[in-house]
């Protein structure tokens, strides 16, 4: 399926009802008086969070959503029915703009929380409301209030706890593989995953969290070049970036992480400076005796000052020691345990 991290909607909450003018008629009784109702409130539009929804597809679709009316007053004091809450679902992470404006509304971050975001009309006043003691026989009414009209852009963020972060090929499908029961796309050429892939990895009984892998950029992403400048917002909600980076015997780790780096300042200073492990993968792909000195003159050339891992995602080497690193970064709250700076 398509993933889709984007939509425009339109959202109209139901007009309010009409009052009444009525009076009753009824036999000897000449000078009823007035009995018209009030109109019934116009139903709201209100968008709620459900985990079962993993996309805005839909809302390429269908673009408009609209709530019922309420019901014109009546006599005999019958208010009108009020109309019915418009409840539209979409995925836990989405974002809510004015269109026009751009203006931020709401943030749907929790499974079943709710958002109004067109407020239904209020309802209209029938004539008995105007009945006083000089006015007996008011034939005068309130109509009720339109409904809000709004224009929404809506945006979807996935929500994880630790977002990949590589040029293409350098491994994030095949690590969110080994560790997860996410199986995007792996090949051996550049460019395999078109869209996010989110990975729940267990550490241990009880204790897991939500791993996101974006497409890879390149070199220029920041003005448009590739596919993943499109899809690192979806990152700006992690608590960790993993940077992967090949170090295969072709490829040239120091400029590549120089390159993502310069991408992520161009993109977002704020996501530039967040929390950021260095893991060298594929070293399944070095003579044994050379990986320990490959990969100590890397991190050397890079001045790297932060958590260093060594790993095979294709081999599953080291693997569980990065996966339990991380865990316990997310459970003491951001301390990295001694000694993460290994293979």
């Amino acid at each position: 399926m398509k993933f889709i991290d984007e939509a425009s909607i339109e959202v109209r909450a139901g007009d309010g009802g009409n009052g009444c003018v009525s009076f009753r008629r009824e036999k000897y009784i000449p000078h009823g008086g007035p009995d018209g109702g009030d109109g019934g409130d116009g139903g709201s539009v209100i968008l709620e969070a459900d985990s079962s929804v993993n996309t805005l597809v839909d809302f390429r679709h269908n673009r408009k959503f609209i709530a019922t009316r309420g019901e014109n007053g009546r006599g005999r004091n019958c208010t009108g029915k009020s109309g019915e809450d418009l409840i539209v679902k979409v995925p836990v992470g989405t974002m809510v703009h004015e269109a026009d404006t751009g203006e931020l509304i709401g943030d749907l971050v929790h499974t079943g929380q709710r958002l109004v975001v067109a407020r239904g009309g209020f309802h209209g006043l029938g004539n008995v409301r105007f009945k006083s003691s000089i006015n007996r026989t008011p034939r005068q009414s309130k109509p009720g209030t339109p409904g809000e009209v709004r224009h929404l852009q809506l945006e979807l963020k996935l929500l994880a706890d630790v977002g990949l972060l590589g040029l293409p090929n350098a491994g994030k499908s095949t690590l969110i593989r080994a560790v997860s029961a996410a199986r995007p796309k792996v090949a051996d050429y550049p460019f395999t995953t078109l869209y996010p892939n989110l990975g729940v990895v267990r550490a241990a009984e009880h204790r897991s969290f939500v791993m996101a892998d974006v497409p890879g950029l390149i070199e220029g992403a920041a003005e448009g070049a590739g596919l993943g400048v499109q899809f690192l917002k979806h990152l700006s909600r992690t608590r960790l970036l993993l940077h992967l980076v090949d170090m295969g015997p072709l490829g040239n780790p120091v400029d590549d992480v120089a390159t993502i780096t310069a991408e992520l300042e161009r993109f977002s200073p704020d996501l530039a400076a967040r929390e950021r492990w260095l893991v060298l993968n594929k070293i399944d792909l070095l003579p044994e005796g050379e990986r320990e000195q490959r990969c100590g003159e890397v991190v050397a050339a890079l001045q790297w000052r932060g958590p260093v891992f060594e790993i095979s995602a294709l081999a599953a080497e080291g693997t569980d020691r990065l996966v339990q690193t991380v865990m316990n970064f997310i459970e003491t709250d951001g301390a990295v345990e001694d000694g993460a700076n290994a293979g």
